[in-house]
């Protein structure tokens, strides 16, 4: 009677601790980064209510209202379309050649024992002399250049207090089993914005542009990672 109602406790015990255990994982899940859903930091901005305090004076327009009856269309606030055209282009191109050379050269002469030098079978054994010497040659070329055009429209996501507008966002294409992307942001001023609401990218202060795929393809023109330690600076030999 005694062991079956100890054996009925110890289940108890174990149930409970098999819940709080169960618990604990699911809290620690939750709240572990892993598990934490990931913020796009291109995705748009959703622009800002405006709140007009209400005033009875018996005006027809009151301060804060936004009233654009002669006003352009182009983006000026938080949430605004904004298009921007890659007009991206540039080459860099160098060359380096060294060359080093170096010779050494010591001679000993034979020193005499008694007024006569120190031979063995006729040959004089202290005569020595050595040479020695280097040689480094080597030389390097290197060039790049990159072409990149098209248009992205972008969202505002911060207004400036010089009136500067930060702008970010990005294109996903879905093209053949590869997923192609292409992410911007960067800071516009509004004097730079052309009356069709687009701007060049060239005009983009602290400019960030990303172009890239990923899928089936990126990955067959990806080096593994065995590939990339004998073809890294890390290799010996």
């Amino acid at each position: 009677m005694i062991m079956n109602i100890l054996m009925a406790y110890i289940y108890k015990l174990a149930t409970l601790f098999l819940l709080v255990l169960v618990v604990l994982m699911n809290t620690a899940c939750v709240n572990s980064p892993l598990f934490r859903k990931k913020t796009d930091p291109y995705a748009p901005t959703k622009p800002e209510p405006q709140e007009v305090a209400q005033r009875y004076n018996g005006a027809i327009y009151q301060p804060g209202m936004t009233v654009g009856m002669f006003d352009n269309r182009t983006a000026k606030q938080k949430g605004d379309i904004l298009t921007i055209e890659l007009v991206e282009s540039a080459s860099a191109g160098a060359q380096s050649s060294t060359t080093t050379k170096k010779e050494n050269s010591v001679e000993l002469q034979s020193p005499t024992l008694a007024g006569d030098k120190v031979t063995k079978d006729g040959k004089e054994v202290l005569n020595n002399q050595f040479d020695g010497g280097r040689d480094f040659s080597g030389s390097g070329n290197t060039s790049q250049s990159h072409n990149l055009t098209g248009k992205i429209t972008v969202t505002v996501a911060e207004v400036l207090p010089n009136r500067n507008l930060v702008v970010r966002g990005q294109k996903l294409l879905n093209l053949n089993q590869a997923n192609e992307f292409i992410r911007i942001s960067g800071i516009v001023r509004p004097e730079d914005i052309k009356p069709d609401n687009t701007v060049l990218s060239n005009r983009l202060a602290n400019a960030h542009i990303i172009y890239g795929d990923s899928g089936t393809m990126s990955s067959a023109n990806t080096m593994g990672p065995l590939g990339k330690f004998f073809n890294s600076k890390n290799y010996p030999y």
